[in-house]
């Protein structure tokens, strides 16, 4: 054989196979990388997404969770003010009660200084009364009546 001619059919043969090949083999291949680059961007433009989302969902659950520790704080701060006119309001009603049971006491103290003195009054009109049987049954007698006094006032 010559070269030239097996050139030449080496020529036609890989014509046809560039043929065959762009014909058959090189659409499916094209295709599925295209497909590839499809479903690659696809993803890529989800994970976009996502990272966006994720971002908004984060922002908004600072904002919530913001807005959470100020209604804490603030429901904090209403007990703390609930709980300080509890006692206030407790100190009161002790201060109430305490001046009642002082006006109480007081008032007790003077009715016992009344019968006290209702007491003393009887023993001393009780002791006068002795005193002038003793004086009478006696002599009348300036020393003597003197010295009764005497015992009678110490007896006082």
């Amino acid at each position: 054989m010559n070269i030239n001619a097996t050139l030449f059919l080496q020529a036609i043969v890989f014509a046809i196979l560039v043929w065959f090949t762009t014909r058959y083999i090189w659409p499916p291949l094209t295709k599925a990388l295209d497909e590839r680059a499809r479903k690659i961007a696809d993803g890529l433009a989800a994970a976009d997404k996502a990272k966006s989302e994720l971002a908004v969902t984060n922002k908004r659950v600072e904002e919530q969770l913001a807005q959470t520790r100020e209604e804490s704080t603030k429901r904090i701060a209403d007990a703390e003010k609930r709980a300080l006119a509890i006692v206030e309001d407790a100190k009161k009603r002790a201060a109430d009660e305490g001046a009642k049971i002082i006006a109480a006491a007081q008032a007790e103290a003077e009715q016992q200084v009344v019968r006290a003195r209702e007491s003393l009054r009887e023993q001393v009109a009780t002791l006068a009364v002795k005193g002038a049987e003793q004086i009478l049954q006696r002599e009348v007698n300036a020393g003597v009546h003197a010295e009764l006094l005497n015992r009678l006032q110490t007896e006082l």
